[in-house]
């Protein structure tokens, strides 16, 4: 079964988000909305984004970040009877009209997560392209892989039965540490991924809500812990990697 939504985390983006809404519905994709403890003004927004037809809302009573929130999201996507969630960010950064391209190749690759692949313009902040990289060396390490060329990126489809498995088996960042380490975790459990690139635009006068000092020390904690679970799988993931047919795509 291929019935897929989108989960949207929202946090006061009250001004992006129902431009984002609007375009996934054109898309005939139904939405679950994620307000994760919004101020009133982005909470009325959402109230109104959910009276539509094919809209949910999901309100979270304190602030959980971006993972908790996505997490909640995806929790209830498939309460809602739905098999595949695309993870899109609410401030507008990605390109929707790679929609359509990305749910297609997860009908076609059911099992798979389809993860995107940023090509960025020049709106991207320089420190935030830089300390990417960072994390690219450190994901190479903890999976002893290249096979993941972008972690960070947060427009991706999930198959949500494998990746609710995990999540029901490990607790994971709620905040900006999410995004690279459920990728991580997955790659662990050999969970197939199919890269497609996408355009990544940051707006001129768009929210971040990424935190520069707080996140990246978040960020350096879960990349210490992931090392020290490699630590204890190498032989495994290098088993898989060896053994015919059974390496992660």
């Amino acid at each position: 079964m291929h019935k897929p939504c989108a989960v949207i985390p929202v946090y006061n983006h009250e001004r992006a988000v129902p431009a984002v809404v609007h375009a996934l519905l054109a898309e005939g994709l139904p939405c679950v909305l994620v307000d994760d403890a919004s101020h009133a003004p982005c909470a009325s927004v959402l109230d109104a984004l959910a009276a539509q037809p094919n809209t949910w809302l999901v309100r979270l009573p304190a602030n959980q970040g971006k993972g908790g929130a996505v997490m909640a999201g995806l929790r209830e996507a498939q309460r809602l009877g739905f098999s595949h969630a695309l993870q899109v960010d609410a401030d507008g950064q990605h390109d929707l009209a790679d929609v359509r391209r990305f749910i297609s190749a997860s009908a076609e690759r059911p099992g798979a997560l389809i993860c995107g692949y940023p090509q960025y313009d020049a709106s991207v902040p320089k420190g935030r392209l830089y300390a990417r990289y960072l994390t690219h060396v450190w994901v190479w390490i903890n999976t002893l892989s290249l096979s993941i060329p972008d972690s960070m990126c947060g427009f991706r489809v999930y198959p949500l039965a494998p990746v609710l498995a995990m999540l029901a088996q490990a607790r994971l960042g709620r905040r900006m540490d999410f995004d690279p380490e459920v990728l991580v975790r997955l790659h662990w459990r050999n969970q197939p991924m199919h890269w497609l690139q996408t355009r990544v635009h940051y707006p001129s006068d768009g929210v971040s809500h990424f935190r520069p000092f707080e996140d990246n020390v978040l960020i350096s904690r879960m990349h210490a812990r992931l090392f020290f679970g490699m630590l204890l799988r190498w032989p495994a993931i290098l088993w898989r990697r060896l053994a015919p047919g059974r390496g992660a795509r």
